[in-house]
Protein backbone atom coordinates (compact mmCIF):
# COMPACT_ATOMS: atom_id res chain seq x y z
CA UNK A 1 0.00 0.00 0.00
CA UNK A 2 1.51 3.80 -1.00
CA UNK A 3 1.77 5.93 2.17
CA UNK A 4 -0.63 8.84 1.81
CA UNK A 5 0.90 12.43 1.70
CA UNK A 6 1.04 13.78 5.40
CA UNK A 7 -0.01 17.64 5.29
CA UNK A 8 2.03 19.17 8.89
CA UNK A 9 1.02 22.47 9.76
CA UNK A 10 4.65 23.80 11.82
CA UNK A 11 4.51 26.96 14.36
CA UNK A 12 8.04 29.18 15.32
CA UNK A 13 7.64 31.57 17.75
CA UNK A 14 10.86 31.35 19.52
CA UNK A 15 11.99 34.85 19.71
CA UNK A 16 10.45 37.79 18.16
CA UNK A 17 9.07 35.85 13.93
CA UNK A 18 6.01 35.10 14.40
CA UNK A 19 6.13 31.94 11.40
CA UNK A 20 3.84 28.96 10.29
CA UNK A 21 4.34 27.06 7.17
CA UNK A 22 2.35 23.92 5.88
CA UNK A 23 4.48 21.31 4.25
CA UNK A 24 3.28 18.47 2.36
CA UNK A 25 5.87 15.70 3.31
CA UNK A 26 9.12 17.46 2.70
CA UNK A 27 7.92 20.00 0.55
CA UNK A 28 7.00 23.35 1.31
CA UNK A 29 3.82 24.43 -0.05
CA UNK A 30 3.57 27.94 2.25
CA UNK A 31 5.89 29.86 4.37
CA UNK A 32 4.89 32.90 6.45
CA UNK A 33 7.14 35.21 8.59
CA UNK A 34 5.56 38.18 10.62
CA UNK A 35 8.47 40.00 11.98
CA UNK A 36 7.80 42.90 15.05
CA UNK A 37 9.31 46.00 13.88
CA UNK A 38 8.56 47.53 17.72
CA UNK A 39 11.93 45.91 18.96
CA UNK A 40 14.01 48.68 16.26
CA UNK A 41 14.18 51.31 18.70
CA UNK A 42 15.07 49.43 21.78
CA UNK A 43 18.29 48.15 19.92
CA UNK A 44 17.51 45.13 20.63
CA UNK A 45 14.54 42.24 21.46
CA UNK A 46 11.98 42.86 24.57
CA UNK A 47 10.65 39.81 25.78
CA UNK A 48 7.50 40.96 26.89
CA UNK A 49 6.70 42.82 23.59
CA UNK A 50 7.62 39.87 21.75
CA UNK A 51 5.00 37.47 23.18
CA UNK A 52 2.58 40.23 22.92
CA UNK A 53 3.24 40.55 19.40
CA UNK A 54 3.28 37.00 18.92
CA UNK A 55 -0.26 36.82 20.28
CA UNK A 56 -1.62 39.62 17.51
CA UNK A 57 0.24 37.37 14.57
CA UNK A 58 -0.85 33.71 15.07
CA UNK A 59 -3.83 33.27 14.06
CA UNK A 60 -3.18 36.17 10.65
CA UNK A 61 -0.13 33.69 10.13
CA UNK A 62 -1.67 30.93 10.25
CA UNK A 63 -4.98 31.78 8.36
CA UNK A 64 -2.32 33.24 5.45
CA UNK A 65 -0.22 29.62 5.59
CA UNK A 66 -3.83 27.50 5.19
CA UNK A 67 -4.87 29.89 2.44
CA UNK A 68 -1.12 29.88 0.14
CA UNK A 69 -1.43 26.35 0.87
CA UNK A 70 -4.79 26.15 -0.26
CA UNK A 71 -6.02 23.06 2.46
CA UNK A 72 -8.19 23.76 4.79
CA UNK A 73 -7.62 22.50 8.82
CA UNK A 74 -9.43 18.94 8.63
CA UNK A 75 -6.62 17.99 6.26
CA UNK A 76 -4.11 18.28 8.77
CA UNK A 77 -2.27 15.05 9.74
CA UNK A 78 -0.23 17.04 12.87
CA UNK A 79 1.16 20.03 14.25
CA UNK A 80 4.54 21.10 14.86
CA UNK A 81 5.72 23.31 17.20
CA UNK A 82 8.84 24.97 19.07
CA UNK A 83 9.55 23.69 22.35
CA UNK A 84 12.90 25.57 23.09
CA UNK A 85 15.31 26.74 23.37
CA UNK A 86 13.93 31.05 23.12
CA UNK A 87 12.46 33.65 24.91
CA UNK A 88 9.53 32.07 27.52
CA UNK A 89 6.96 34.46 26.55
CA UNK A 90 7.12 33.48 23.31
CA UNK A 91 7.39 30.23 23.43
CA UNK A 92 4.48 29.86 25.37
CA UNK A 93 2.23 31.51 22.84
CA UNK A 94 3.50 29.08 20.01
CA UNK A 95 2.92 26.09 22.40
CA UNK A 96 -0.43 27.13 23.55
CA UNK A 97 -1.51 27.37 19.70
CA UNK A 98 -0.57 24.60 19.05
CA UNK A 99 -1.63 22.15 21.72
CA UNK A 100 -5.06 23.75 21.35
CA UNK A 101 -5.72 23.52 17.76
CA UNK A 102 -3.36 19.75 17.89
CA UNK A 103 -6.74 18.62 20.70
CA UNK A 104 -9.69 20.75 18.63
CA UNK A 105 -8.42 18.86 15.62
CA UNK A 106 -7.76 15.55 17.57
CA UNK A 107 -4.17 14.95 15.26
CA UNK A 108 -0.97 14.62 16.74
CA UNK A 109 1.34 16.97 18.38
CA UNK A 110 5.04 17.39 17.50
CA UNK A 111 7.49 19.17 19.81
CA UNK A 112 10.86 20.65 17.88
CA UNK A 113 14.12 21.70 19.29
CA UNK A 114 14.49 24.92 17.33
CA UNK A 115 18.82 24.37 17.23
CA UNK A 116 17.70 20.65 15.43
CA UNK A 117 15.47 22.51 12.89
CA UNK A 118 18.29 24.63 11.91
CA UNK A 119 20.25 21.66 11.04
CA UNK A 120 17.41 19.71 9.22
CA UNK A 121 16.51 22.48 7.18
CA UNK A 122 18.75 20.93 4.91
CA UNK A 123 16.60 18.06 4.13
CA UNK A 124 13.32 20.62 2.90
CA UNK A 125 12.85 19.67 -0.91
CA UNK A 126 14.14 22.48 -2.82
CA UNK A 127 15.08 22.66 -6.46
CA UNK A 128 19.03 23.29 -7.28
CA UNK A 129 19.68 22.78 -3.32
CA UNK A 130 21.33 19.34 -2.49
CA UNK A 131 20.71 17.45 0.76
CA UNK A 132 23.80 16.26 2.84
CA UNK A 133 24.40 12.70 3.36
CA UNK A 134 25.08 11.14 6.97
CA UNK A 135 27.52 12.04 8.80
CA UNK A 136 28.03 15.68 7.94
CA UNK A 137 29.42 18.70 10.15
CA UNK A 138 26.64 21.34 10.93
CA UNK A 139 27.91 24.80 12.01
CA UNK A 140 24.67 26.25 13.01
CA UNK A 141 25.36 30.34 13.65
CA UNK A 142 23.17 32.38 15.28
CA UNK A 143 22.23 35.65 17.65
CA UNK A 144 21.79 32.99 20.65
CA UNK A 145 24.28 30.33 19.28
CA UNK A 146 27.36 29.31 17.80
CA UNK A 147 27.99 25.15 17.38
CA UNK A 148 29.69 23.04 15.67
CA UNK A 149 27.48 19.40 15.54
CA UNK A 150 28.28 15.85 14.43
CA UNK A 151 24.78 15.29 12.92
CA UNK A 152 25.13 11.04 12.65
CA UNK A 153 20.80 10.55 12.12
CA UNK A 154 17.94 12.93 12.13
CA UNK A 155 17.80 12.43 15.67
CA UNK A 156 21.60 11.39 16.29
CA UNK A 157 23.59 14.59 16.76
CA UNK A 158 26.41 16.12 19.14
CA UNK A 159 27.81 19.20 19.68
CA UNK A 160 31.63 18.42 19.36
CA UNK A 161 32.04 22.61 19.57
CA UNK A 162 30.24 25.77 20.56
CA UNK A 163 30.95 29.23 22.02
CA UNK A 164 31.56 29.51 25.58
CA UNK A 165 30.24 33.08 26.04
CA UNK A 166 29.17 35.32 23.31
CA UNK A 167 27.16 33.63 20.05
CA UNK A 168 28.51 35.13 16.29
CA UNK A 169 25.30 37.02 15.88
CA UNK A 170 25.58 38.77 19.18
CA UNK A 171 29.58 39.73 18.02
CA UNK A 172 28.31 41.21 14.66
CA UNK A 173 25.34 42.71 16.73
CA UNK A 174 26.70 44.56 19.19
CA UNK A 175 29.89 45.45 16.67
CA UNK A 176 27.26 47.87 14.76
CA UNK A 177 25.81 49.05 17.81
CA UNK A 178 29.42 50.20 18.80
CA UNK A 179 29.90 51.63 15.49
CA UNK A 180 25.85 53.34 15.28
CA UNK A 181 24.75 51.20 13.05
CA UNK A 182 20.71 49.95 13.76
CA UNK A 183 19.51 47.04 15.17
CA UNK A 184 19.49 44.18 13.98
CA UNK A 185 23.14 45.21 13.00
CA UNK A 186 24.72 42.18 11.34
CA UNK A 187 22.96 42.40 8.00
CA UNK A 188 24.57 46.27 7.78
CA UNK A 189 28.17 44.91 8.49
CA UNK A 190 27.71 42.42 5.62
CA UNK A 191 26.26 44.81 3.24
CA UNK A 192 29.16 47.76 4.04
CA UNK A 193 31.81 44.76 4.45
CA UNK A 194 31.30 44.70 0.58
CA UNK A 195 32.50 47.95 -0.61
CA UNK A 196 35.49 47.88 2.72
CA UNK A 197 39.08 46.28 2.81
CA UNK A 198 38.95 43.25 4.95
CA UNK A 199 43.22 43.93 5.80
CA UNK A 200 42.27 47.34 6.45
CA UNK A 201 42.53 46.88 10.60
CA UNK A 202 43.83 43.89 12.39
CA UNK A 203 42.09 42.24 14.63
CA UNK A 204 43.47 39.47 17.36
CA UNK A 205 41.49 36.28 17.22
CA UNK A 206 41.05 35.10 20.68
CA UNK A 207 42.52 31.80 21.36
CA UNK A 208 40.64 29.17 22.65
CA UNK A 209 41.26 25.22 22.92
CA UNK A 210 39.48 22.65 20.89
CA UNK A 211 37.03 23.05 18.31
CA UNK A 212 35.14 25.94 21.30
CA UNK A 213 34.76 29.83 19.88
CA UNK A 214 34.72 32.91 22.18
CA UNK A 215 33.65 35.92 20.60
CA UNK A 216 33.24 38.49 23.85
CA UNK A 217 37.01 39.46 24.36
CA UNK A 218 37.21 40.19 20.10
CA UNK A 219 33.97 42.92 21.26
CA UNK A 220 35.80 44.25 24.00
CA UNK A 221 38.94 44.71 21.53
CA UNK A 222 36.59 46.42 18.39
CA UNK A 223 35.13 48.89 21.17
CA UNK A 224 38.56 49.96 22.72
CA UNK A 225 39.82 50.10 18.79
CA UNK A 226 37.04 52.21 18.48
CA UNK A 227 36.82 54.22 21.72
CA UNK A 228 40.66 54.94 20.84
CA UNK A 229 40.83 55.94 16.99
CA UNK A 230 37.28 58.69 17.90
CA UNK A 231 39.58 60.44 20.28
CA UNK A 232 42.02 61.21 17.86
CA UNK A 233 39.46 61.57 15.16
CA UNK A 234 35.73 62.16 15.65
CA UNK A 235 34.98 61.28 11.79
CA UNK A 236 36.80 58.19 12.16
CA UNK A 237 33.92 55.28 11.97
CA UNK A 238 32.08 57.82 9.46
CA UNK A 239 35.69 58.20 7.24
CA UNK A 240 36.59 54.39 7.16
CA UNK A 241 32.78 53.06 7.95
CA UNK A 242 32.89 50.12 5.41
CA UNK A 243 36.73 49.51 5.79
CA UNK A 244 36.16 48.73 9.80
CA UNK A 245 32.92 46.64 8.78
CA UNK A 246 35.07 44.46 6.11
CA UNK A 247 37.84 43.94 8.93
CA UNK A 248 35.16 42.78 10.77
CA UNK A 249 33.45 40.16 8.99
CA UNK A 250 36.72 39.20 8.20
CA UNK A 251 38.36 38.17 11.73
CA UNK A 252 35.24 36.44 12.06
CA UNK A 253 35.01 34.81 8.98
CA UNK A 254 38.46 33.58 9.94
CA UNK A 255 37.96 32.09 13.57
CA UNK A 256 34.90 30.19 12.13
CA UNK A 257 36.75 28.12 9.13
CA UNK A 258 40.01 27.79 11.00
CA UNK A 259 37.27 25.86 13.96
CA UNK A 260 35.67 24.36 10.93
CA UNK A 261 39.05 23.17 9.41
CA UNK A 262 39.97 21.81 12.75
CA UNK A 263 36.86 19.69 12.98
CA UNK A 264 37.08 18.26 9.68
CA UNK A 265 40.67 17.24 10.81
CA UNK A 266 39.29 15.73 14.26
CA UNK A 267 36.39 13.76 12.33
CA UNK A 268 37.41 12.89 9.09
CA UNK A 269 34.07 13.90 8.19
CA UNK A 270 34.35 16.38 4.80
CA UNK A 271 30.33 17.23 4.02
CA UNK A 272 29.81 20.37 5.71
CA UNK A 273 26.09 22.33 6.17
CA UNK A 274 25.70 25.85 8.13
CA UNK A 275 22.43 26.96 9.36
CA UNK A 276 21.08 30.08 11.91
CA UNK A 277 20.35 33.11 11.15
CA UNK A 278 24.01 34.03 10.53
CA UNK A 279 24.39 32.13 7.74
CA UNK A 280 22.81 34.03 5.08
CA UNK A 281 26.06 36.17 5.86
CA UNK A 282 27.51 36.52 2.04
CA UNK A 283 31.10 36.57 3.35
CA UNK A 284 30.38 33.62 5.49
CA UNK A 285 28.19 31.39 2.51
CA UNK A 286 31.71 32.62 0.42
CA UNK A 287 34.31 31.16 2.55
CA UNK A 288 32.65 28.30 3.14
CA UNK A 289 32.09 27.74 -0.73
CA UNK A 290 35.42 28.12 -1.40
CA UNK A 291 36.49 25.45 0.33
CA UNK A 292 34.97 22.54 -1.63
CA UNK A 293 38.28 23.91 -4.23
CA UNK A 294 40.77 24.45 -1.84
CA UNK A 295 39.67 21.10 0.53
CA UNK A 296 37.94 19.29 -1.75
CA UNK A 297 34.64 19.45 0.75
CA UNK A 298 31.57 19.15 0.18
CA UNK A 299 29.62 22.00 1.34
CA UNK A 300 25.83 22.91 1.91
CA UNK A 301 23.83 26.38 2.24
CA UNK A 302 20.21 26.74 2.92
CA UNK A 303 18.10 28.17 0.68
CA UNK A 304 17.99 32.03 2.09
CA UNK A 305 14.53 32.07 3.55
CA UNK A 306 15.28 28.71 5.62
CA UNK A 307 18.35 30.38 7.37
CA UNK A 308 16.56 33.09 9.46
CA UNK A 309 13.93 31.91 12.35
CA UNK A 310 11.18 30.27 10.25
CA UNK A 311 8.01 27.55 10.43
CA UNK A 312 9.55 25.29 7.40
CA UNK A 313 12.46 23.95 9.42
CA UNK A 314 9.96 23.10 12.04
CA UNK A 315 8.13 21.29 10.06
CA UNK A 316 10.53 19.60 8.72
CA UNK A 317 11.83 18.17 11.95
CA UNK A 318 8.05 17.42 12.19
CA UNK A 319 7.37 15.16 9.54
CA UNK A 320 10.90 13.23 10.30
CA UNK A 321 9.15 12.80 13.65
CA UNK A 322 5.50 12.09 12.31
CA UNK A 323 7.34 9.17 10.04
CA UNK A 324 9.06 8.04 13.33
CA UNK A 325 5.40 8.26 15.56
CA UNK A 326 7.73 10.64 17.95
CA UNK A 327 4.09 12.19 19.06
CA UNK A 328 3.68 13.94 22.55
CA UNK A 329 1.05 14.59 24.27
CA UNK A 330 -0.62 17.91 25.75
CA UNK A 331 1.72 17.35 28.99
CA UNK A 332 4.79 18.57 26.59
CA UNK A 333 5.95 22.33 28.15
CA UNK A 334 8.13 25.51 26.42
CA UNK A 335 11.54 25.10 27.65
CA UNK A 336 13.64 28.47 27.14
CA UNK A 337 16.87 26.34 27.43
CA UNK A 338 16.67 22.78 26.49
CA UNK A 339 18.77 19.95 26.04
CA UNK A 340 20.08 19.04 22.36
Amino acid sequence: MKPHDVYILAIESSCDDTAAAILKNNTVLSNVVAGQKIHEEYGGVVPELASRAHQQNIVPVVDAVLKQAKITLQELHAVAFTQGPGLMGSLLVGTSFAKSLALALGIPLLAVNHMHAHILAHFIKEEGFDQPEFPFLALTISGGHTQIVKVTGFFDMEIIGETTDDAVGEAFDKSAKILGLPYPGGPLIDKLAKEGNPKAFHFTKPKVDGLNFSFSGLKTQILYFIQKQTAVNPEFIETYKADICASIQHTIIEILMEKIKLAVQETGITQIAIGGGVSANSGIRAALKATESKYGWKTFIPKFEYTTDNAAMIGIVGYQKYKEQQFNDATVASKARIAF
